[in-house]
């Protein structure tokens, strides 16, 4: 049995550690408070955007254009896919980055023939050290996701998929469908499809006037197809950012909740220590008493 000095220390390191799981906890619930105002206030332009190429379609049904081009000339065996992987570049966030990573191994393994596009330094080491490599890294991004970090991840995907170098572009990103579920999803992002644009329930609030698309729909096309990727892009870094900080929170509340619970195991177990070694203070005392009581005789 520990002693009750060794006791002591194990419990004021407990207590020290809870100090720090308490305030990663706070610190992740204002960030998660923040990024969830951003998204908020973002949501309607990227709701005008999509708005916006789902008229010009509407419009200029048979209109053909690179965004929309499913390459079907291309045979599939020749292929090349890009992948954008959104990571966290911290830990102790439970299993926010391994079901990011899992999901992404597994789509490389269905496509031999792939780019990586890294975003946060967990990803980035975990694929440095499996010796995969890696097209791009986008560094200072996941912690503080802004319009401007979003259209560099886009500008790079597009300029490579404009270029012939990607057939396709995909982005694998964490969504949190509520406070206690987040799951690792993947979106295409180019090229567009039609019916995603046909199917969209237009907002309440967005008023639908007439259009003039000048100088011709295709040019309309070339600069809203963009900001609406970057958009994109941008909803995913801020969904992500929300979800690695829930993730945190509920991981540095389970941990803040085991160290309560050890604390009282070892408050108990302490307790037991000191009562015993009360007990035998007190048996020797009595001891040496009755042992000078007999010399005495």
């Amino acid at each position: 049995m520990a002693s009750a000095r060794e006791i002591q220390g194990r419990m004021k390191s407990i207590r020290d550690t809870r100090k720090i799981t308490n305030a990663m906890y706070m610190i992740s619930s204002t960030k998660l408070k923040k990024s969830r105002k951003m998204l908020e206030e973002t949501e309607p332009y990227f709701y005008t955007l999509q708005t916006l190429i789902k008229r010009v379609l509407r419009h200029m049904p048979e209109m053909e254009h690179r965004y929309f081009s499913t390459r079907a000339d291309v045979k599939e065996e020749e292929r090349t896919h890009g992948l954008i992987v959104i990571t966290g570049d911290k830990g102790l966030a439970g299993a926010y980055n391994h079901n990011v990573l899992k999901l992404a191994e597994a789509w490389m393994t269905e496509h031999e023939n792939h780019r990586l596009y890294v975003v946060g330094e967990l990803g980035r080491q975990y694929f440095t050290g499996k010796n995969i490599p890696v097209e791009e890294e986008f560094h200072y991004t996941v912690q503080n996701p802004s319009m401007h970090r979003a259209r560099l991840i886009s500008i790079r995907v597009q300029e490579d998929y404009e270029q012939g170098l990607l057939d396709d572009v995909s982005i694998l990103y964490t969504r949190m469908v509520n406070s206690l579920t987040m799951e690792a999803e993947m979106e295409t992002l180019l090229p567009l499809k039609r019916e995603t644009f046909s199917d969209l329930v237009i907002p309440a609030g967005i008023v639908q006037e007439e259009m003039q698309m000048l100088p011709n729909p295709s040019a309309v096309m070339d600069n809203i197809v963009p900001n609406y990727l970057t958009g994109f892009v941008f909803g995913a870094l801020v969904e992500s950012f929300c979800s690695e900080q829930n993730a945190r929170m509920m991981a540095m509340q389970s941990a803040s909740d085991n160290a309560t619970a050890i604390l009282n195991d070892l408050s108990i177990e302490y307790n037991r220590v000191r009562q015993a070694a009360i007990t035998q203070e007190i048996t020797e005392v009595i001891s040496g008493a009755k042992s000078q009581k007999r010399k005495r005789r």
